[in-house]
């Protein structure tokens, strides 16, 4: 083999290399991101969700604070969440 094709051989190999390693890194931290990504959207939509049950429950003098803790929790639970905070606040007075 000449020394030119094993340059080109040795530039492919790196190339190919190079390319499974932005992959691999790739699927790494992209993966992670985007579940943070939709926790905080999640989040977001939870608090929007609490505070819709505060608008409607003011009606009927009920309230469950708005906090990062709260909207986490619906965030991660959805509506699910949001009808077990409900029941906690029923309960617990």
């Amino acid at each position: 083999m000449k020394w030119r094709e094993r340059l080109v051989t040795n530039i492919v190999i790196s190339f190919l290399a190079c390319i499974i390693l932005i992959v691999v890194f790739g699927k790494i931290f992209f993966v992670p991101l985007r579940r943070v990504l939709k926790l905080i959207a999640n989040s977001i939509l939870g608090g929007m969700l609490i505070y819709i049950i505060n608008f409607v429950g003011s009606l009927f003098n009920f309230h469950i604070g708005l906090n990062v803790i709260t909207s986490i929790f619906v965030g991660i639970l959805g509506i699910p969440g949001a009808v077990l905070l409900v029941v906690f606040k029923v309960i617990l007075g």
